[in-house]
């Protein structure tokens, strides 16, 4: 069919982007013979004259690249490019610029590896130019609308509970309140899924409106019960509601504010963590492999149909596909009645709002 499609991953990284990016050479190649170039550092590559691309050919889907963290391609989460920042100071629309980069390369479509953010911009950047485009949701956030799961969350959850399965021991061993601060920037689906997986005794997301108070009840509680630690989970957007917020950005973020403020309430020993990046990194883990894999395959059948316009997605067990309007409208946060909380408050996790 002699068709070329590009291929980008833009946003922050995450464990599984490698997967999709065999996949979509795999499936490209194999299936209908399709040419793909690869787009790096994301919309920065479309940016640079010339555009820095890399031709995947079939020697990209070699299978060491499904235990390989990171991305080939490199990414970017800087930029954006219709208020792009200039040297002086000054903003300035370069999106024009990304779609001459595309249309210099002849290409037939893109495949643009994104979460919540980048898909915006780039459906947006595709609207514009006229780009048949396809999205592939990715982010340890799971903050994408109209899919169940993105790529890379799974394998942020299983480090963050591994991060609780090494916090306790320490904790009982020294008596300790240990704080564990999780990404989420604007959702707390990785501090509550790992939250009831690791065995917290407090759980904070910043879909739940919480007080400092509560927390503090909830740990003189299990000390007057007999426990000697306790462990707090906290999404890094979660913030009280009987607080100032500055006074959370002047402590440096929830997770030392919140040490600071329990060992004076408290009089505990406390200790905090804050697992940042290592939740980006590292080997993905199976579930990321397959869903990366079954998205990205499905993303190149979706280009051979010239089903464009689209975003491929994990719903009920299955592989579909979605309008990319839908997906950009709202992000997708934590049900507070849906049922991990559920689960969360069945298991008697306090969760700020209530003991």
């Amino acid at each position: 069919m002699g068709k070329r499609i590009a291929l980008l991953t833009s946003g922050g990284d995450c464990a599984g982007l490698n997967a999709v990016i065999r996949a979509v050479v795999r499936r490209a190649h194999h299936a209908y013979d399709f040419d793909v170039i690869g787009i790096r550092k994301g919309t920065h590559g479309l940016l640079a004259r010339p555009v820095e691309i890399e031709e995947l050919k079939p020697g990209h889907d070699d299978t060491a690249l499904l235990r390989l963290g990171g991305t080939v391609l490199g990414t970017t989460n800087k930029g954006d490019p219709f208020a792009f920042p200039m040297p002086d100071g000054t903003l300035k629309d370069r999106s024009e610029e990304i779609v001459e980069g595309f249309r210099a390369l002849d290409l037939d479509a893109l495949i643009g590896v994104g979460g919540d953010g980048s898909l915006k911009i780039l459906s947006r950047l595709a609207l514009q130019g006229g780009i048949p485009f396809v999205g592939i949701p990715k982010t340890i956030d799971n903050d994408v609308a109209r899919t169940e799961r993105a790529v890379g969350y799974t394998t942020a959850v299983a480090t963050a509970t591994e991060a609780l399965d090494r916090l306790q021991p320490t904790a009982a061993s020294h008596d300790r309140l240990m704080v564990l601060e999780l990404m989420g920037r604007d959702a707390g689906h990785i501090a509550i899924a790992a939250g009831v997986a690791g065995g917290a005794d407090v759980v904070l997301i910043p879909e739940i409106d919480w007080t400092l108070q509560i927390v503090v009840r909830r740990v003189k509680d299990l000390r007057v019960a007999g426990r000697n630690f306790a462990l707090i989970v906290a999404a890094e957007a979660a913030r009280p509601s009987d607080v100032d917020g500055s006074a959370v950005e002047a402590a440096g973020g929830i997770g030392h504010w919140l040490g600071v403020e329990l060992g004076r309430l408290t009089g505990a020993e406390t200790r905090v963590t804050v697992l940042g990046h290592v939740q980006r990194g590292g080997v993905p883990n199976a579930e990321d492999r397959l869903l990366g894999s079954a998205l990205g395959v499905h993303a190149v059948d979706l280009v051979a149909q010239g089903r464009t316009g689209r975003m491929v997605a994990w719903w009920n067990r299955d592989v579909v596909d979605v309008p990319l309007e839908e997906v950009v409208a709202v992000p997708s946060v934590v049900d507070p009645q849906g049922p991990v909380v559920r689960t969360a408050r069945g298991l008697g996790i306090c969760l700020g709002d209530t003991l």
